[in-house]
C-alpha cells in the first residue's frame, strides 16, 4: 500500500500484551496511534507512550462512532480475552468502512468469522507477534522475521531507487548495509540474487540484515 498521512494514522483495539507491543512498535516506526481500551488501569498505562488512549469498549458500536473510527486507513483489533467482543469490535470497524482491518485470532473458528464479516487480514498470534505485524501493517515489508539478535529477513516491494537497475548498480549492500538475498517476479519462483540480477516494478524482494537497517531500507519511497 503506499504512504500518505492517513496512512500514518492507525487505530488499535485492546492494549494486551499482542496490542501493547504493536502499538508501541508502530509509534517506533512513525506512526500516530490512536488506542481503544476497556481496562482503565491499562489505558492509563499508555497515556504519554502513544499518541492517544480512548478508555472505553470497542465492542459498543457507539465507542467506536465517538472514536471517529472511519478517519483511520488501517486498525488492528487485538482483543486477546473474548471472541465475542472481538468479533463485535471488528464488525463495528467493518461498518466504519475502515480500509485495512487487522484483527488477532484465538482459533481457527474465530478465524472463520472474522473472515465472513470482512476482516482484511487475519493474524494467528502464534505466528504473528505484535511487533511483527506492526511492520506488515506499516507497508513496503510483506512478511517479516526478526530473530533475538535484532537480525531480520523481510519480503518486501523494491524500493524505487532499485527498480530498472541491477543490484550491483544501486549499491543496495554498500548505501543501506543489508543483503538481497532472493528476487521473486510475478509468477515465478524465486531467485538467488547476484550483481547482475535486474529489479523490476512488480518483482519482489527477500532483504536480510540488522532490523534498523532493514526498516531505514523500508522507509525508502
Amino acid at each position: 500500500m503506499g504512504r500518505n498521512a492517513r496512512d500514518d494514522e492507525v487505530l488499535i483495539i485492546g492494549l494486551g500484551r499482542f496490542g501493547a507491543a504493536a502499538a508501541l512498535e508502530l509509534r517506533r516506526l512513525g506512526h500516530k496511534v490512536t488506542a481503544i481500551e476497556k481496562d482503565g488501569f491499562l489505558a492509563e498505562k499508555f497515556l504519554g507512550r502513544i499518541s492517544q488512549v480512548v478508555h472505553g469498549d470497542a465492542s459498543d458500536a457507539g465507542v467506536i462512532r465517538d472514536a471517529k473510527a472511519g478517519r483511520f486507513q488501517i486498525a488492528v483489533v487485538a482483543i486477546g480475552s473474548s471472541v465475542e467482543a472481538s468479533v463485535l469490535a471488528a464488525a463495528n470497524l467493518v461498518d466504519a468502512q475502515v480500509p485495512a482491518i487487522w484483527a488477532k485470532a484465538l482459533s481457527p473458528e474465530h478465524a472463520r468469522i472474522l473472515d465472513r464479516i470482512g476482516v482484511h487480514h487475519i493474524v494467528r498470534p502464534e505466528a504473528d507477534t505484535g511487533r511483527r505485524v506492526a511492520h506488515l501493517v506499516g507497508g513496503r515489508m510483506q512478511d517479516y522475521i526478526e530473530f533475538d539478535d535484532g537480525f531480520a529477513i523481510v519480503k518486501m516491494r523494491p524500493p524505487t531507487e532499485t527498480i530498472g537497475f541491477t543490484l550491483e548498480q544501486s549499491q543496495v549492500r554498500s548505501k543501506y548495509g543489508v543483503t538481497v538475498v532472493g528476487v521473486k517476479a510475478p509468477g515465478e519462483d524465486f531467485t538467488y540474487a547476484v550483481p547482475t540480477t535486474k529489479v523490476s516494478a512488480h518483482d519482489t524482494l527477500i532483504v536480510s540484515g540488522p532490523t534498523t537497517l532493514i526498516e531505514r531500507l523500508a522507509a525508502r519511497p
